[in-house]
């Protein structure tokens, strides 16, 4: 059981997941995607994009594994089922962020994202600004000034890996009828996710038949803020698949 975590955070996410997974028998690996944790940090202006992450986890995987992921850890995680759907049984996916899915009609959702600044602040100087931007859109209005001192030190730390990770994946253009090919797939969403990647889980959701999961009063970020019942029910999809 591979975790990905979603940007700005790392496997320490999954620290209450983990002991579910345990007790339900599996051995659970939760994974620090790059520049994130316990991984080497990215310099400023270091080369790297999303697909880099695909490759990571794919050179991870040396036996049937399960993928759970969270936002861009769901983007990663989809990639490396289609890339390798062999060494992969299924996923259980919590807003995967792939917005390539989404087409022409999807302009008024694809609008809502002009929230971010995707050029993700030019300079140091300016990442304060693209990270609250960043933050509140997913976390809602205020949610960057709402974490602690040492939450928001850790984002800075990250910030060019985060920053990367989003600018790159916006040039996805993975279509509805490849994610046809994928493994079981089961998708979570929050009652209150954001409007367009709401769109994205359903476009997921009818290219693949996935069932989709709405966990009541959560958001983007429900997979900390509503763990135990996020938890519980990724633990029932992974059984059921």
């Amino acid at each position: 059981m591979l975790l990905l975590h979603s940007s700005g955070m790392s496997g320490r996410q999954f620290a209450k997941l983990i002991p579910k997974l345990v007790d339900a028998g599996y051995r659970a690996v939760a994974i620090d995607l790059a520049g994130h944790g316990r991984s080497p940090a990215l310099a400023e202006g270091a080369g790297f994009g999303w697909r880099d992450d695909v490759e990571s986890v794919l050179a991870l995987i040396t036996e049937p594994s399960h993928l759970v992921g969270h936002s861009y850890g769901g983007l990663v995680a989809l990639h490396v089922a289609l890339a390798s759907a062999d060494r992969v049984k299924g996923l259980v996916l919590y807003d995967p962020v792939a917005f390539g899915i989404l087409e022409d009609d999807d302009a008024d959702v694809m609008a809502t994202l002009s929230q971010i600044e995707l050029s993700g602040g030019a300079t140091l100087s300016t990442r304060d600004e693209w990270l609250r931007s960043f933050v509140d859109y997913w976390g809602g209005q205020g949610a960057w000034q709402a974490l602690r001192e040492s939450a928001r030190d850790e984002f800075r730390r990250v910030g060019w890996a985060v920053r990367e990770g989003v600018r790159t994946l916006m040039t996805d253009a993975t279509k509805a009828a490849v994610y046809a090919a994928l493994p079981p797939l089961a998708l979570l969403t929050g009652e209150h996710t954001p409007v367009a990647e709401r769109r994205v889980i359903d476009r997921l959701a009818a290219a693949t038949g996935a069932s989709v999961s709405v966990i009541a009063g959560a958001g983007h970020m429900g997979p900390l803020s509503h763990a135990d019942a996020v938890n519980a029910r990724i633990v029932e999809l992974l059984r059921a698949l």
